[in-house]
């Protein structure tokens, strides 16, 4: 379970993700800074499907088999949604990429289609599978190997094998990996976009949350506020007092009251690339031991940033902030009072991506990734504090999408 799927399961989206409020966010007009965002543009499709087809040649796999979801979007521009029916694509490592979909969503399949013209269609008597099968002839292969991108359901790749018993079927990540872990210019710039608006966002709400509100009151004003800045809200989690201490949060009712923890972890799609931005603040006066976890916290995401330069595998960053902390007493390792999870996640199209900020991950820092950096501590029965800020890795080193949190009274400057 992926943490959008996890806080729709608890209700943590807030109010507004099910089509009411208890909270208006928008109090004056807010600037959508989205609007200037500019889509990815066909061209760059093209150059994704030419670099995947290098991989491939490289790797001496024949195609690629995707079905609907971000890396559909990734290669072809198409927007589609998981179900019984496949719909999806084959990517050979020569020739034209061809789609595949039920006939009577062939014109809505079009309609986000930026790439090629192949689209091969099938009843509901007949076996979509077949028709995978027939682009594979189409293209000369007979055989050989067929890579599978990494989250293709089984049925779908059991059909596929049934229809073309000839093929050995292989992973795809490592082609899916080498186009998408590292973006381009145009997929910083709505990363950098999903971000700002975030954060934005943010300001806005920290402005109106006020003694007894409860948590979907808080998700409530996020998710408006968001949307009134032209993102796409993904996730709004607020976590109170207590319920901080654990980090995807616990079932107990919580409100706002003085010298509690507020801690919000949220995120937005803009032209589909998203941020994740977590912030941790008190209602009221800090108390000394609020201060100085606070403080700790912040500190392990600066060491995080001082670590993750070009080269440095990506689990040495969180090594290094984890025995930071365990030089304070915390942990040790996943043990708390202390960090109980990886330091952070790739991110782009999906909220986490491959690579992790987490020990033993040996995959090389390079320019064009992208993380969360977002160390927490957590005590349990009493509060825990997270930090979350996203960066790309630049030929320079890491750069922030967003300023870190200024401090525990100003946690947005």
């Amino acid at each position: 379970m992926n943490k959008r799927q996890f806080l729709q399961a608890t209700g943590a989206m807030g109010l507004s993700a099910i089509g009411g409020a208890a909270y208006s966010a928008v109090t004056k007009p807010l600037v959508k800074l989205a609007d200037t965002a500019q889509p990815i543009a066909a061209r760059e499709h093209e150059a994704r499907i030419a670099r995947a087809q290098s991989l491939m040649h490289a790797q001496g796999i024949d195609a690629l088999l995707i079905e609907a979801g971000t890396t559909l979007v990734y290669f072809t521009g198409v927007h589609w949604w998981r179900s019984e029916r496949f719909t999806g694509a084959i990517l050979p490592a020569e020739g034209e990429l061809a789609i595949v979909t039920p006939y009577f969503e062939e014109p809505s399949v079009r309609e986000s289609l930026l790439v090629g013209g192949d689209v091969r269609t099938w009843n509901e008597h007949e076996n979509p599978f077949d028709r995978v099968a027939g682009i594979l002839a189409d293209r000369g292969l007979k055989s050989g190997k067929l890579a599978v991108e990494d989250t293709v359901r089984h049925f779908i790749v059991d059909g596929v094998q049934r229809a073309a018993p000839d093929f050995a079927i292989v992973t795809g990540s490592e082609i899916t990996r080498g186009c998408r872990m590292f973006k381009s210019p145009a997929e910083i710039a709505l990363l950098q976009t999903a971000n700002d608006v975030t954060l934005a966002a943010y300001r806005h709400v920290y402005r109106q949350v006020d003694g007894g509100m409860r948590p979907d009151d808080i998700s409530a004003l996020m998710n408006e506020a968001t949307t009134a800045l032209g993102g796409t809200p993904s996730f709004s989690m607020v976590l109170l007092n207590e319920a901080s201490a654990y980090p995807h949060g616990t079932a107990q009712a919580q409100t706002v009251k003085p010298g509690g923890v507020i801690l919000m972890d949220c995120g937005c799609a803009v032209h589909d690339y998203e941020s994740d931005i977590s912030r941790t603040w008190i209602f009221g006066e800090p108390n000394k031991k609020q201060r100085k976890v606070w403080n700790t916290v912040k500190r392990g995401q600066e060491l995080a940033l001082e670590t993750a330069t070009i080269g440095t595998p990506a689990g040495e960053v969180d090594d290094k902030v984890r025995r930071y902390y365990e030089s304070l007493g915390y942990g040790p390792g996943y043990q708390t009072p202390g960090l109980p999870h990886r330091l952070g996640h790739g991110i782009g199209m999906d909220g986490h991506e491959p690579v992790n900020f987490v020990h033993g991950e040996m995959t090389r820092l390079a320019p064009g990734m992208c993380f969360s950096n977002e160390p927490g501590l957590y005590i349990y029965d009493e509060f825990g504090v997270r930090l979350e800020d996203c960066l790309t890795i630049t030929d320079d080193g890491p750069r922030l999408f967003t300023p870190l949190s200024k401090s525990i009274d100003a946690p947005f400057g």
